[in-house]
């Protein structure tokens, strides 16, 4: 028979050792704000292109699109390790933690 595991609060859920959900909130919106910083830097560098794509038609615009973006949440995500997207989310949460 297979023994039930313990019961422990769902991830999601708020411990009282962790940030509050202000804290939490801050920081989703600083993360979110960066991203759409960088997903606007990727959109004009891919707008400065020094010529026409050969293959390109509105379909693949609509896919190089999503994967900026895509790109860009991924570039400002912060999975362990040392670097933190450019670093605009963290000055951000500086700048508003104290004002919580």
């Amino acid at each position: 028979m297979i023994a039930p595991l313990p019961a422990t609060p769902p991830p999601s859920a708020p411990s009282s050792n962790g940030p509050s959900t202000d804290q939490q909130k801050l920081e989703q919106a600083a993360q979110a704000f960066e991203a759409i910083f960088v997903r606007t830097m990727i959109g004009a560098m891919r707008q400065a292109s020094l010529g026409d794509d050969l293959m390109g038609n509105k379909g693949s615009d609509e896919f190089r699109d999503m994967m900026d973006a895509r790109m860009a949440e991924e570039m400002t995500q912060s999975k362990g390790s040392q670097m933190k997207g450019l670093g605009i989310a963290d000055l951000l949460i500086a700048q508003w933690k104290d004002k919580l």
